[in-house]
C-alpha cells in the first residue's frame, strides 16, 4: 500500500500520467472474453491485486505476492493524501445522489479537501466529449471513476490521453461504500477473502449468480494453470534441464 500511494503521489506532483487498475477474480475472468477490458488492464501503468482469490491463485502457482491492495482502501489512503498535500480529486460515476453523499462523507473526514469536480456516470455517448472537457478544465490531480466495466475501460481507451489528469483510477462500487449505501464486509471476513459472500448476503438477488459464475470459471482457469505448470516442470525434469531453464521471467 505504501509503495502504491507513493507512486501515485509522485505522479500527481509531477503531473505525469499514471493509470491504476485493481485486479480481482471477476475482472480476470471477464478479461478472457472482453478484449477491450484485457487491453485496458495490460496497458495500465500500475496493477494492484484487489481480490484474495488472485492472491491465493498466484501463490498456488509459486508467484511472489506479499499482499493485496484493495481499491477502497487505496482510495481512502489517496483521499487522505489529497488533504495532506492539497491535491484535488475528481469523482466520476455512480448516481448524482450517491456521488453527493460520498463527497459529503469525504469532507466530513477531510474538511480541507477541495474537489476538482463531481459528475455522475449517467451520461450518453454524445455527451462524452463534454465530460472530457469538464475534466480537462478542472485541473484535477486525480480522477476516480466509479463506472461499471467495460464502459469505464472503453471511456478510458478513448479519452485517457486527453483528460490531462495525472493519476487515474477505477474504483468500482467504492462511491456506494463512501456514501454508506453499501457496507463493507467485517474485517475478519476481509482477511478470510469472503467479501464476496458478504455482498451476496446484502444483495442475494443480484449477486449470487454473478459470484457463482465467476468463482466457478476462475477455479477452472486456476486448475488449468496449475496443470500446465506441473506438465512444464515434469517436461523439464525428463529433459534434464534445471528448473527455470529457458524461461525469461514472469509477472503478475
Amino acid at each position: 500500500m505504501a509503495e502504491t500511494v507513493e507512486l501515485a503521489r509522485t505522479a500527481m506532483h509531477r503531473r505525469q500520467r499514471l493509470q491504476h487498475v485493481a485486479l480481482n477474480v471477476a475482472k480476470l475472468v471477464s478479461m478472457r472474453f472482453d478484449p477491450v477490458l484485457a487491453a485496458d488492464v495490460a496497458s495500465s501503468d500500475l496493477i494492484s491485486i484487489d481480490g484474495m482469490g488472485i492472491v491465493w491463485g498466484a501463490r498456488a502457482l509459486g508467484l511472489p505476492v506479499p499482499s493485496r491492495v484493495t481499491g477502497i482502501d487505496l482510495l481512502t489512503e489517496l483521499l487522505a493524501l489529497c488533504e495532506r498535500d492539497g491535491l484535488k480529486p475528481y469523482f466520476l460515476g455512480a448516481t448524482s445522489e450517491v456521488l453527493q453523499h460520498a463527497a459529503r462523507q469525504v469532507l466530513d473526514k477531510h474538511p480541507s479537501i477541495t474537489f476538482a469536480g463531481l459528475r455522475d456516470g449517467y451520461f450518453t455517448r454524445e455527451l462524452e466529449a463534454q465530460v472530457v472537457r469538464e475534466i480537462q478544465s478542472s485541473r484535477a490531480d486525480c480522477l476516480f471513476i466509479g463506472m461499471p466495466s467495460p464502459r469505464k475501460e472503453r471511456f478510458l481507451a478513448s479519452y485517457r490521453d486527453e483528460l490531462g489528469v495525472p493519476f487515474i483510477m477505477g474504483v468500482g462500487g467504492s462511491f456506494d461504500i463512501l456514501a454508506g449505501s453499501v457496507r463493507r464486509a467485517p474485517v475478519r471476513m476481509q482477511h478470510l477473502g469472503l467479501e464476496w459472500l458478504y455482498r451476496v448476503y446484502q444483495e442475494p438477488g443480484r449477486m449470487w449468480w454473478r459470484y457463482a459464475k465467476t468463482n466457478t470459471l476462475f477455479a477452472g482457469i486456476l486448475a488449468q494453470a496449475v496443470v500446465r505448470q506441473k506438465l512444464r516442470i515434469g517436461s523439464r525434469a525428463n529433459s534434464g534441464l534445471p528448473p527455470g531453464a529457458g524461461e525469461v521471467g514472469h509477472s503478475v
